[in-house]
């Protein structure tokens, strides 16, 4: 079902077959029970498969309003999104297509917002997905950072959050070495090993002050740019 709903329609026995593992014969006869426990399936051996109506999962209800927004969130993430991320994004594209009416379906596939980036962000050099996890698990990290004038440090940081800024994604943290909080380019760090130093449950109060702390700096550059003065 998981690759009836991702894979694009209709799709072939052969390519089910490989998504799931089994052989086109048994891929077959999983068709036929699918169908028995009440999954409506179109299509026959040599045609492809297309699912009509998913029996495990009850029908989703957006307005076109919200439609547009999830199709220009998830491109989103497909463009600025790091590579594993990024295929989540159009996983959930394809599973989302799937459940919805097809009038619905239709306008998913051909909406009117997209998001294009021209100049991609520039890739981690590290695991995004580890990264991640450490944050959900809240555990600390350690990494190798080199910052924009080229020195290289050894940091030890709580993640917090990972943020897409419009040229880089960043890790926010608290750094144990400088006892502060700041923002990491992901593209800048390196050899990261993820502690089993757990700081929970403290994430969520961590963050909060540290986007606090980051709003005050921009309100103080803010008003001390001559910009900002002049206009005063």
């Amino acid at each position: 079902m998981d690759a009836l709903r991702r894979l694009p329609a209709p799709a072939t026995a052969q390519s089910l077959a490989q998504e799931t593992g089994v052989s086109e014969r048994t891929l077959y006869r999983d068709i036929d029970t699918l169908r028995e426990l009440g999954a409506v399936i179109d299509g026959e051996a040599g045609y492809g498969y297309r699912l009509i109506e998913d029996a495990t999962l009850p029908p989703l209800g957006f307005d076109d309003e919200e439609l547009e927004a999830l199709v220009l969130g998830l491109r989103e993430v497909v463009q600025v999104g790091d590579p594993a991320l990024a295929k989540a994004a159009s996983r959930a594209m394809a599973r989302l297509q799937a459940r919805l009416p097809e009038a619905q379906a239709h306008r998913l596939r051909h909406a009117v917002l997209s998001a294009t980036r021209f100049v991609a962000p520039p890739a981690p050099s590290v695991d995004a997905t580890a990264l991640r996890q450490a944050c959900w698990e809240e555990r600390e990290v350690r990494f190798a950072y080199g910052d924009q004038y080229g020195s290289q440090t050894s940091r030890t940081v709580k993640p917090l959050s990972i943020t897409y800024f419009q040229n880089s994604s960043c890790l926010i943290g608290w750094c144990l070495l400088r006892q502060d909080f700041r923002a990491f380019r992901l593209d800048r760090m390196a050899d990261l090993t993820v502690t089993d130093t757990s700081f929970r449950p403290n994430r969520v109060p961590l963050l909060r002050d540290a986007l606090a702390h980051f709003r005050c700096q921009i309100q103080e550059g803010l008003a001390k740019s001559p910009a900002h003065t002049k206009n005063t």
